[in-house]
Parts: structure tokens; C-alpha cells; sequence
């Protein structure tokens, strides 16, 4: 059964972030969803394994024809794969890097041809690198830059009415504490292999953490596993800005021929 959690709520504007909608062998990941008034945003809603069960929590809490934008963090089936889906059965626009905009009709074959091709073109909204500020029911959504963390063309979301992040995989974890982590050392563990392996270089994570400490966000959710709040944050941005990574860790070891395998 779905886990829906309430993040932040006032007065007309609440964040929800669902979880456990995944059954079987796939990848637990959390849905996100921004409401204000009768508007909605959802961000990075998943592949096949989640549209049934996150459409279901969210109808009982949202009216899907208020949803305006799908927010996309990056390509991965388990952010939008169910894009084909969301397209058929609301009226929003797809928010996505413009790297990954021109690739996404691969996900709607049904869309790509003729009046509907044109359509689908229409609802995709690519952003440029430098990101930008969405306006969202009277208040706005800000796409800022997360390149190279895990994918070329990534970013993070943040609603500053909540003064909530939207990290995508940046802060993932998986099989650590989920919910609220209380305790940031005992949750290392399942942080570190995914993030020496999917965060390109310690650069990157340097000036993500530089632009994330001007912001000064109140809570950073990932899409994967537990999230970070108050004193929390700032041990989390401190971690990742020292963290050796991706191609920090390449050396001639990684790049031989493979041997013959005669047993084939």
C-alpha cells in the first residue's frame, strides 16, 4: 500500500511525497507532488511500476485535471517513463533538460507522427542549462542546474513557498533510513557506493553544494530512499561537497581489455 507523507502544509499549499508504490524486483523511488489551491505539480512520477498506484494515492488528494506540470529531474525510465500515461490522462506540460527533451517521444510512440507528434512537441518543455523560474498557480517553481550529477542534463527542484529541495538521485539512498533521517552517520552507509558511482566528480558536487547553501533550503528530499531536515542538511551539503567521485576514481585499471572467457 502506498506510504503518502505530508512534507509541508499551509494554508492552501501542501507537498506530498508518496512512497512503497513499488511491487517486485524494482527500485523503490518517492513520487513528489506540490499543490496550491486547485493547481498541482508532480515531480519525477516514475515508470510503469508506479502510475497505477501513485494515480490512485494522488487522485485521492488531487484533482488531476489541476496537474500543470510534470517536473522531470532527468531521462531514467524510473523518472518518466510513464510519461505516455500522463499525457493521455491530464492536461500538463512535461518540464525536462532540453538535452533530453528531443528523446522523450521515444517514451510516446503513439504521439510522434502528425497532428498528434505536434501536440506532444507543444507539452514538452525543454530547459536550457541555466535552468529557470516556473510560475505555479501565483507563486513559482525554480528548475536549478544538477549537471553531471548522475545524468548530463539534471536538475533539482525547489518550491520556495515550502522551502523545499527536489535533489533527484543527488542524496539518494538505498537501504538506509527512510522518512526523515535522524541519524546522518548510521545512514552513510547506504548513500556512499550509489554516489561514488552515479555523481560524475567532486567539481560537480562542489558547486551544487555552493549554489544549494545559497539557497538555504529547510529540507532536501531525494528520489530514492530517506530525506534530510534542519541540522541534517547541512551535514549532508558538508559530506557530498568532500566527496571523491565518478571520474575522481578512474585510473588505468578501469580501462583494459577484458579477458577471454573460454567457458562461453
Amino acid at each position: 500500500m502506498a506510504q503518502v507523507d505530508t512534507l509541508f502544509h499551509d494554508n492552501d499549499h501542501e507537498v506530498l511525497r508518496f512512497a512503497d508504490l513499488v511491487v517486485g524486483e524494482g527500485v523503490q523511488a518517492n513520487q513528489f507532488c506540490i499543490r496550491h489551491g486547485d493547481r498541482a505539480a508532480l515531480i519525477d512520477p516514475g515508470g510503469d511500476l508506479t502510475y497505477t498506484p501513485l494515480t490512485i494515492a494522488l487522485s485521492r488528494r488531487v484533482n488531476l485535471n489541476g496537474l500543470d506540470y510534470i517536473l522531470a529531474s532527468h531521462q531514467d525510465p524510473d523518472i518518466i517513463a510513464s510519461l505516455p500515461r500522463w499525457l493521455m490522462h491530464t492536461r500538463c506540460q512535461v518540464v525536462v533538460s532540453r538535452l533530453w527533451s528531443r528523446f522523450l517521444p521515444h517514451l510516446a510512440s503513439s504521439y510522434v507522427t502528425g497532428k498528434m507528434g505536434e501536440q506532444l512537441q507543444s507539452r514538452i518543455l525543454g530547459i536550457g542549462d541555466e535552468g529557470r523560474v516556473l510560475p505555479f498557480a501565483g507563486t513559482e517553481l525554480w528548475i536549478l542546474p544538477a549537471h553531471f550529477l548522475h545524468s548530463v542534463g539534471n536538475f533539482s527542484f525547489y518550491d520556495p513557498v515550502s522551502g523545499i529541495l527536489f535533489s533527484g538521485d543527488v542524496g539518494a539512498s538505498l537501504g538506509g533510513e527512510e522518512g526523515e533521517v535522524r541519524n546522518f552517520a548510521d545512514h552513510l552507509h547506504s548513500m556512499v557506493g550509489f554516489h561514488r558511482r552515479y555523481m560524475a566528480s567532486n567539481r560537480a558536487c562542489r558547486l551544487w553544494v555552493a549554489m544549494v547553501r545559497d539557497l538555504a533550503p529547510r529540507m532536501i528530499v531525494p528520489q530514492h530512499g530517506g530525506y534530510f531536515v534542519g541540522d541534517q542538511v547541512a551535514r549532508f551539503l558538508n559530506w557530498l561537497a568532500a566527496l571523491e567521485c565518478g571520474v575522481d576514481l578512474l585510473d588505468s585499471s578501469n580501462f583494459r581489455l577484458p579477458p577471454r572467457d573460454w567457458g562461453m
